[in-house]
């Protein structure tokens, strides 16, 4: 499937934000080249001349990606955003079936207990884009829990929520802790076959709205190719 095949559907528009879902394969904003034009951002000015890019998900990831309407909206929700207004959450299937600490987080909200990798991610130079852990890396801390699990093959659904924002954060963390994110290409290339695309989904976001103040949530729904999941 090409670029210019896939899909983008519009969660959530006002004056002020435009939310939409993002297929897997799609660029957040251009890159480098006339072939990497095609992205979200140009996609939603058609329609929106004003969108305005406030945060990015990699170009694999698929799911919530929120955009300003001019300057102002952009200023507010870029504040939101560095100072960790806005919730994430992402579903995931890795590779086997996380073992999970005797003693959960407190403070878990509902039946699934939540749990925490906390290492340091700091860019591998001279493989770049690819991210590492190291202990002169950015602090980063991931919550997850498990949702699911399916024997054969050997594989977990996870519910994810990233309090930093490092680059490949959750998909190096989880590779850390020896349970890769299914069609990873960068970080688990061994699962491409079995995984045409990487199984990384941003499917709720929480946030307050820029210009109201009140709480805004929006959810995404998932791939196709994801079958019948529940979150």
């Amino acid at each position: 499937m090409s670029v210019s095949d896939l899909s983008l559907r519009v969660i959530h528009a006002d004056a002020h934000v435009i939310v939409v879902n993002k297929p897997s394969g799609l660029l957040s904003v251009p890159g480098r080249g006339p072939d990497k034009q095609d992205c979200v951002w140009h996609r939603v000015q058609v329609d929106y001349p004003d969108a305005l890019v406030v945060h990015r998900l990699d170009q694999a990831t698929s799911g919530l990606l929120v955009l300003a309407r001019g300057i102002e909206a952009q200023r507010r929700l870029s504040h939101s955003f560095a100072t960790r207004q806005v919730t994430k959450r992402y579903l995931a299937w890795v590779r086997g079936h996380p073992t999970t600490p005797a003693s959960p987080e407190e403070g878990a909200h509902d039946t699934a207990p939540w749990h925490v990798i906390d290492l340091p991610i700091a860019a591998d130079w001279p493989n770049r884009p690819l991210q590492i852990i190291s202990p002169q890396g950015r602090p980063s801390l991931t919550h997850w829990r498990v949702l699911a699990q399916d024997v054969s093959p050997a594989r977990a659904l996870l519910e994810l929520e990233p309090h930093t924002g490092r680059s490949h954060q959750l998909r190096v963390h989880l590779q850390a802790i020896g349970h890769p994110i299914l069609g990873d290409a960068l970080y688990s290339p061994a699962d491409g076959p079995s995984s045409p695309r990487l199984q990384l989904h941003a499917w709720r976001l929480t946030l307050p709205h820029p210009f109201t103040a009140q709480t805004l949530t929006v959810q995404a729904p998932l791939p196709a190719y994801w079958g019948q999941v529940q979150p």
